[in-house]
């Protein structure tokens, strides 16, 4: 009914009617805004806690787990040469690695094609043959180019780590055949023979045979049309403490037991340490993750629960959680844990480790004490943080409970969502109980402006009645 005014009355319905609506409906507004902004402050603090808190449970997952300290490492002390990797079984120790070759492949290529983009072929099959196993039969078009063939033999061998191109001599327009393969390895030589020829071959179309490449060619001269090997396909040669072995490929798995050596570059009389051993340094950074993630904590938390002021006359910033109990028992059960003592071992506290509380809550390492510990009493670190007793599981049921699905933070959160829903639809009762008081406002100033409008007629059928009777003097205007 908006935009109604008042036709008889002179008054402004819409104005009055808009005015009393507001009126009656901005006590609820208020009500519900602040309700609002009160639940949401409070489901994105919890949801800031309970990430933080999860980091915090990630990381204690990670240092609770005894094979933390039982993973073995492999160190190669030129990365350039090989590296190195190790299985959970790999035997500690320490080995001279010398790279005298690495393994290689075949790439060879056929005789020289004079006039090789315009040259064609007769038609016929060509076979493919790796290591004396024939990798794919490949049909040849009368007329086919040498590139034509190069084609021809890819889509047919595609997968199989053999690949064709031609390579042209832009001097004389001449050009070969080249078949490489990505497989190592002494007795994988790549071969190329036409088995079948079932085209005419008058000139100047040459035959098929012509760019066979047989398993005793020698290496491919500078200078020459026969056909030759770039490449020839070679076993790797390594010494590993002085014995040779000779692995066809250039990840080697089998030298030392349970470690792959991955051979990067060959030099002859130049050896490289290999260092087998327990992975120490995954447990210093599992460590120092778990440092890190708990002073996450600390910083959310203080962030969280702090008032901060605002200036003379403004309402100081509050955070989410002032006073929440949910984030004194997490923090409190925490710290106690910290600084309860561990009897039994050489490491009894985090201090041992160089672990100490700051001022402001956090933890702060000092890595040459860190380092200390785990280098000199790495199993007595391990019996510190792990086990059913270590620290690591004590800390891990403070806080599964509140981390858990259907813990304490998700119920809290789930609760706040519900207001959040409930909000939602206060406000909608409230918007349909606005358009029914505006309905009755309207209806109830529409009567009287119409009351109104009859009055006044009647008013104005009296005074002309009136200004009719005998003896009545008019006024001039």
């Amino acid at each position: 009914m908006a935009g109604i005014s008042g036709i008889g009355s002179g008054i402004d319905i819409d104005k009055i009617v808009g005015a009393l609506v507001s009126a009656e409906r901005a006590p609820k507004d208020a009500q519900l805004a602040r309700l609002e902004k009160a639940t949401t402050t409070k489901f994105s603090a919890l949801g800031q806690f309970r990430g933080a808190l999860g980091e915090l449970q990630t990381a204690i997952g990670s240092l609770k787990d005894p094979t933390l300290f039982q993973k073995i490492s492999a160190t190669v002390a030129d990365t350039s040469r090989l590296t190195a990797t190790a299985t959970q079984g790999a035997a500690a120790g320490t080995y001279a690695i010398q790279v005298k070759a690495l393994a290689t492949s075949s790439k060879v290529a056929t005789a020289s094609v004079s006039s090789a983009s315009s040259a064609t072929f007769n038609a016929g099959q060509l076979t493919v043959s790796l290591g004396g196993v024939a990798q794919g039969v490949v049909d040849i078009a009368q007329g086919a180019k040498l590139q034509d063939v190069a084609t021809a033999i890819n889509a047919k061998v595609a997968g199989k780590g053999i690949s064709a191109s031609v390579v042209t001599d832009p001097a004389n327009g001449s050009g070969r055949l080249v078949l490489s393969s990505t497989k190592t390895g002494a007795g994988q030589g790549l071969t190329l023979e036409a088995t079948s020829l079932t085209g005419s071959s008058p000139s100047p179309v040459k035959n098929l045979d012509s760019l066979n490449i047989s398993a005793g060619i020698g290496a491919l001269a500078s200078s020459g049309a026969a056909a030759g090997f770039i490449s020839q396909a070679a076993n790797a040669q390594i010494e590993v403490d002085g014995i040779q072995i000779n692995p066809p490929t250039n990840t080697v798995s089998d030298a030392v037991g349970g470690v792959t050596l991955n051979l990067l570059k060959a030099e002859v009389g130049v050896e490289t340490k290999l260092t087998v051993g327990v992975d120490k340094g995954a447990a210093t950074s599992a460590i120092k993750k778990f440092v890190e993630s708990y002073n996450k904590l600390i910083s959310t938390t203080n962030q969280l629960t702090s008032v901060v002021s605002a200036g003379d006359g403004k309402p100081p910033v509050v955070g989410g959680l002032v006073g929440d109990s949910s984030v004194r028992s997490v923090l409190s059960g925490l710290r106690a844990e910290l600084v309860s003592p561990q009897s039994g071992g050489d490491i009894n506290v985090l201090a041992d480790l160089g672990i100490t509380t700051q001022k402001d809550g956090t933890l702060k390492v000092d890595d040459a004490k860190l380092n200390k510990a785990i280098g000199d009493n790495f199993t007595a670190v391990s019996s510190f943080l792990t086990g059913s007793d270590g620290l690591m599981s004590r800390l891990a049921s403070r806080v599964d409970g509140y981390t858990k699905s259907g813990g304490v933070l998700q119920q809290r959160m789930d609760g706040l969502q519900g207001t959040l829903r409930s909000v939602e639809k206060q406000k909608s009762a409230l918007e349909l109980r606005m358009t029914q008081v505006q309905d009755r406002l309207y209806a109830q100033f529409q009567a009287m402006d119409s009351l109104v409008s009859q009055l006044n007629k009647t008013s104005e059928r009296l005074t002309q009645a009136l200004g009719s009777l005998p003896g009545v003097v008019k006024k001039n205007s």
